[in-house]
């Protein structure tokens, strides 16, 4: 079934986000209709900070208003489904897989993204519904069907199942598996224990429902986010005369991005937008439709006034904390370091010496993602299909290995943490080893929450070596936060396909998944991720794009009654 489900997240990912020749569709898209949002709305993401500001110091606040919590638990509660693992491990991701120049393109998306919150989050309160009970729901299933129409409804749909499939992976089994990581490489804690605890704490909270989660993120979002900024500026000012050679890193390999097989695998422009685009999507979700389900149920009269409040999202989120982020990972030089760590021989690929061709496994390393001890095709092609390997003391004699897209300085094969004597046998077709039960040990690049500990623990040792116990923290507290937002999001969705006596069978399921996420491989997961976020994704532009006009009407409105800068329609 794993194996099952791994290959139709390969496809789709190849199908929504492949590159390397040229754009993503998806990039094409979401950038283009963030330019195309910016620009009808004149530029609102400048001129309308300092009114979203006050609207979340709670200037304009009436309990009287219809909606079930204040801006600023809507706020809370949509940063801390954003707030999370894309600052931690999502920025390190993009780093480790397209270099610094990643983090520029995450500032462009985070930019247009600002702008597409606010249309998004705007019409979601325009278009909003109430129950019975008088609870409120919006998104973009309801913008869809009474903005664009019934005969849209398909769409509406297909967005509704596409955010419940997404809330199972990037809002929950993405965090879930980096808490599992940080937990188990600081601690050595089993990641089924890791399961177990983070499943009961997150099912505790999602069954009182959006007020408890909004009650509970309105304390822990800004704790947390305190906690984690302090740290990371402590370690900027302890490399302050390292921050001019960072942004000059950054510029440069956003669009001169260096390729190297001993060390960060980017090297393709159109990789290193790529990923800046995905993990920026992933870290603020602006476009994505997710937000503007929280922020429906705030309690305005004013959908434009909540659209503002969703504009501060990616401000705060991708152009400061992720920026944050970025900048501790340059500046210490842990985005292009080694240290010495262990993986499981088969998650490696291996390269026998007649097969050197390093432009050929530079290629290879930058473009095949997890690899999962695959071989290259002219190993494949070579006659006979099995190649012993002699190994002495730990080394093997006449291969060589990459992990983590790159190749492992000072390899050693280990079985039961002893280095491995004998001769081992090496499955060309199937590309794998044929013993089981060894591991790689020697220095790799690191990927996910590995690497950003490691630039805390670096950025901080200072001041003493629990640096990465900063990042661990702050990966559980952001974990938990984003997985408790996205919950209310997938129950919404649910409510809205099926009724509201289905939610409890949604919320069994999604404590279910963080456990699932916890003992998963990393790769499955973000690929998983990253999948149902594009496919939600599309359905959202879509709308946004087509009910332009009835956002300038209310934007317009809006803006001449609060005697303030307008956009003109």
């Amino acid at each position: 079934m794993l194996e099952l489900l791994q290959n139709i997240v390969d496809v789709g990912n190849t199908l929504v986000w492949s590159t390397p020749a040229a754009l993503p569709w998806l990039v094409v898209v979401l950038l283009g209709t963030g330019f195309f949002v910016t620009v009808r709305l004149g530029f609102i993401q400048l001129k309308q900070v300092r009114h979203a500001v006050d609207v979340v110091a709670g200037k304009f606040d009436d309990p009287e208003h219809d909606g079930d919590i204040s801006h600023f638990e809507a706020l809370s509660t949509a940063l801390s489904a954003t707030v999370g693992i894309g600052n931690i491990a999502g920025v390190a991701t993009a780093i480790h897989y397209g270099g610094p120049g990643a983090l520029f393109w995450m500032w462009v998306t985070a930019f247009f993204g600002m702008a597409l919150k606010y249309a998004e989050c705007t019409l979601s309160m325009h278009y909003r519904e109430f129950d019975d009970d008088g609870n409120a729901s919006g998104g973009p299933m309801y913008y869809i069907e009474k903005g664009l129409g019934p005969k849209w409804k398909p769409l509406a749909a297909f967005f509704a199942v596409c955010a419940v499939v997404a809330s199972f992976g990037g809002g929950n089994m993405n965090q879930a598996n980096t808490i599992a990581v940080s937990a188990s490489t600081d601690f050595g804690v089993s990641v089924y224990l890791v399961g177990i605890i983070s499943a009961a704490i997150v099912g505790a909270v999602i069954v009182g429902g959006i007020k408890r989660i909004a009650t509970v993120s309105s304390k822990l979002a800004p704790t947390m986010a305190a906690v984690y900024c302090i740290a990371a500026l402590i370690i900027i000012a302890f490399n302050f005369g390292e921050i001019p050679y960072a942004f000059t890193t950054i510029f440069h390999n956003a669009f001169n991005p260096a390729a190297s097989l001993g060390g960060s695998v980017a090297g393709i422009w159109s990789v290193t937008l790529l990923w800046g685009v995905k993990r920026g999507l992933f870290s603020n979700e602006a476009g994505q439709g997710s937000a503007p389900i929280a922020h429906a149920a705030a309690k305005t009269d004013e959908p434009v006034r909540e659209g503002a409040v969703a504009m501060l999202g990616p401000l705060i989120d991708t152009l400061i904390i992720c920026t944050m982020t970025g900048l501790v990972i340059v500046t210490t030089g842990s985005w292009d370091d080694k240290v010495d760590s262990t993986v499981g021989l088969d998650s490696a690929a291996v390269v026998f010496d007649e097969y050197v061709d390093h432009d050929a496994l530079t290629e290879y390393a930058r473009l095949s993602g997890g690899m999962e001890g695959q071989a290259l095709a002219a190993e494949k092609e070579s006659d006979g299909a099995t190649r012993s390997v002699t190994v002495q003391g730990g080394v093997a004699q006449g291969v060589f290995f990459i992990a983590r897209e790159a190749q492992v300085a000072e390899p050693r094969i280990l079985r039961d943490d002893a280095p491995f004597s004998g001769t081992l046998t090496y499955d060309l077709k199937g590309g794998s080893w044929v013993e089981e039960g060894l591991d790689l040990k020697g220095d790799m690049l690191q990927n996910s929450s590995a690497l950003t500990a490691l630039a805390f623990k670096r950025g901080l040792s200072p001041l003493g070596d629990w640096g990465n116990y900063v990042v661990t923290l702050c990966v559980f507290l952001f974990a938990i936060s984003t997985m408790i937002s996205w919950s209310y999001y997938g129950d919404r969705c649910v409510t809205y396909l099926w009724g509201s006596r289905y939610v409890i069978y949604y919320r069994l399921a999604y404590t279910g998944f963080v456990f699932l996420g916890c003992v998963l491989a990393l790769e499955v997961v973000w690929a998983y991720g990253d999948l149902a976020m594009g496919l939600m994704t599309l359905p959202n532009l879509i709308a946004v794009i087509l009910l332009m006009p009835k956002l300038l009407e209310i934007t317009g409105d809006y803006f001449s009654r609060m005697t303030v800068d307008a956009p003109k329609e």
